[in-house]
């Protein structure tokens, strides 16, 4: 049934491309026409982004292909190129790198089209970007020649210029990305990397001016939006650390409220504006920010950076009262910190990681940091968005959804069992009974051939010498015999037989002689054309001897010589799920220290920040105590 839907489902969508006249890519594409249905099954998976189901299938089915004698024959030999480059595609995906970049590596080497070759140095060169290895993603980009195919074109220039400032060399991604300034689906990300290797590069002016063409793009996209408030921060902070503070203030109020960059832009703002000496206006966006969740670390830090506002306005005891509220919430967040490390510390951090119900929300991150039995994750929503922390997540969900598969594939094992033995019992009482009725008529079948093959033997000896009486019919045998006996009774008593009856008796034999030696040529004919017959009819016989063998073989087969290969495999699946537990409390432990390091270190610079609200609460106290009773109160 699972097969059948696949198939379905392949069926469909190459319909659907062929009657929009569409070619199919490679790389976890359906080609436009579907001939092995269990190429179309792991694409099927593929196309679900179910990639271990996937490259399962496409695995074996490619270790079957290679295995039978002729695979030109074979289904899969009309997509044999293609499954070669999916299968490190599909594996790519999983983040099987190592795997993926031998698979692509053998495209590579492979006799495969110009465009599909340059494809996969393409993915193989993002693959070794990924795994932070320019220099050898350099070497494969650079393998590059020839066409490229139109869908990666402008990716494949923006990979270049990534890998080329990965290895420092700025202005050469300069040039590149200046050439992408039209490329669709890349708004915003050209500048954005344009300005930043041109900083990089040390030319400062026209570094900002592309950051800052990149904070005024208009989009309704949320990609091109949250890069835009990006340059933005980049651009503020600089302008910030370059004490050009008014221009900072500016950049930094293009930020979006709502963007994931907000709150670190409200923060520059009011230092913007505190550097200039304008307090009341820094007091509009800390005061904003304050009211955020407390975990974030900007938030933290406008806690304080408010009430220091208000000192500078003289406002002292409503910055004692700020203090104080801040210095309420630090202790509240530090013992929250205590909890959250000891929760992680006693597995329930990677218990709430592994909730089903999270993985169907796009957003699980933020769901699980808002679970009330979860305080583990309050802090932690920046350290699960780091691309480490992801890697290592990713790896700990497959290898628990590896052991699922592992328990699963063993409990079938014990279902096969079940099923060989019901094959047993089902066969072994009929399998006597039709050997002993099969054996009798394998000795008819034997004699029959063998009668066959003594009549070929004679047949063949007439066309040397011609034997006319072998062709006798029944009837004329009959009547000989007849003839004989008939002459012996006349002579029985030793006396010659009557002239009459003798002579009657030898025209008798003179007919039957005469009819035999006379038709001799038209029944060698007849005998012949029977032997052809007869041969055909045997022929009959040896095909249903041949698939009574078969399907005996196959009932045998069906439930004799599993055992020893399930058993096998059982101790593999043991061996495997005693590796994955070691691995998954490796990476466990790995996740939790990660966790524990991150929860740490927001606790110590908690109790950094509790000491100096402490002391400037005090301070503030003391300088609202003074005017009270020098000046009069604020």
């Amino acid at each position: 049934m699972k097969r059948l839907i696949a198939a379905l489902t392949i069926l469909i969508f190459t319909a659907s491309q062929a009657s929009a006249g569409t070619s199919a890519p490679p790389g976890g594409s359906a080609p436009l026409v579907l001939k092995d249905l269990y190429f179309g099954e792991a694409l099927y998976y593929a196309f679900q982004e179910e990639w271990f189901d996937a490259i399962a299938r496409l695995d074996t089915e490619l270790m079957q292909h290679y295995g039978v004698d002729e695979p030109e024959l074979d289904t899969l030999h009309y997509h044999i190129n293609q499954a070669e480059f999916d299968v490190g595609d599909f594996e790519l995906a999983y983040r099987m790198h190592q795997r993926a970049g031998r698979a692509i590596t053998a495209v590579i080497e492979g006799s495969v089209a110009e465009p599909v070759r340059n494809e996969a140095i393409f993915r193989l060169a993002r693959i070794y970007f990924q795994k932070d290895q320019p220099a050898n993603a350099q070497y494969a980009v650079e393998r590059i020649d020839g066409v490229v195919p139109e869908n990666i074109h402008d990716d494949l220039d923006f990979l270049r210029a990534q890998i080329l400032m990965g290895n420092g060399r700025f202005d050469q991604a300069a040039r590149i990305l200046k050439g992408l300034a039209d490329a669709r689906g890349l708004e915003g990300f050209v500048s954005y990397n344009l300005g930043i290797a041109l900083l990089k590069d040390g030319n400062e002016r026209e570094g900002r001016r592309y950051l800052d063409l990149t904070g005024r793009i208009e989009s309704s996209d949320d990609l091109t939006l949250a890069i835009r408030d990006k340059a933005n921060l980049v651009l503020g902070s600089k302008l910030l650390a370059d004490q050009d503070y008014e221009d900072a203030k500016q950049v930094f109020d293009r930020v979006r409220l709502t963007g994931p960059f907000s709150n670190r832009a409200l923060l520059g703002s009011g230092w913007a504006d505190a550097f200039l000496g304008r307090y009341e206006k820094a007091l509009v966006p800390w005061s904003v920010l304050v009211t955020r969740e407390v975990t974030d670390a900007s938030v933290q830090e406008a806690m304080l950076a408010l009430p220091y506002a208000y000192g500078k306005l003289n406002v002292s005891s409503k910055a004692a009262l700020v203090y104080n509220s801040s210095l309420g919430k630090f202790d509240a967040e530090i013992d929250k910190l205590e909890a959250s490390i000891q929760s992680i510390q006693e597995g329930r951090f990677l218990k709430a990681l592994v909730r089903e119900e999270l993985k169907q929300d796009a957003d699980w991150v933020v769901t699980l940091r808002e679970l009330p039995d979860t305080p583990e994750t309050y802090y932690l929503l920046d350290l699960m968005a780091s691309h480490d922390f992801q890697e290592s997540l990713k790896n700990y969900l497959d290898l628990t959804q590896l052991r699922c598969k592992l328990a699963v594939w063993e409990s079938d094992l014990t279902a096969f069992d079940q099923i060989i033995e019901q094959r047993r019992a089902y066969y072994d009482p009929l399998l006597p009974d039709i050997d002993s009725r099969f054996r009798q008529l394998d000795s008819q079948i034997r004699l029959r051939m063998e009668q066959r093959d003594l009549i070929e033997q004679q047949l063949t000896a007439m066309l040397v010498v011609p034997r006319p009486d072998h062709l006798a019919t029944a009837a004329e045998r009959i009547i000989s015999e007849e003839i004989d006996l008939l002459e012996r009774r006349l002579t029985a008593d030793g006396t010659a037989a009557p002239a009459g009856a003798s002579a009657r008796i030898k025209r008798l034999r003179g007919v039957l002689y005469f009819n035999i030696h006379t038709q001799y040529d038209s029944r060698y004919t007849d005998a012949y054309k029977h032997l052809k017959d007869l041969t055909r009819e045997i022929g009959l016989l040896n095909k249903q001897y041949g698939t009574f063998v078969r399907a005996r073989q196959a009932a045998t087969q069906s439930y004799e010589g599993y055992g020893e290969e399930i058993s096998r495999q059982r101790l593999k699946i043991g061996k495997a799920r005693e590796n994955v537990d070691e691995l998954m409390a490796r990476q466990g432990n790995l996740i939790e220290t990660m966790a524990v390091n991150e929860l740490t270190a927001r606790r110590d610079r908690l109790v950094d920040l509790r000491i100096k609200a402490r002391f400037a609460m005090a301070d503030s106290y003391d300088r609202a105590t003074r005017t009270r009773t020098g000046d009069g109160d604020e």
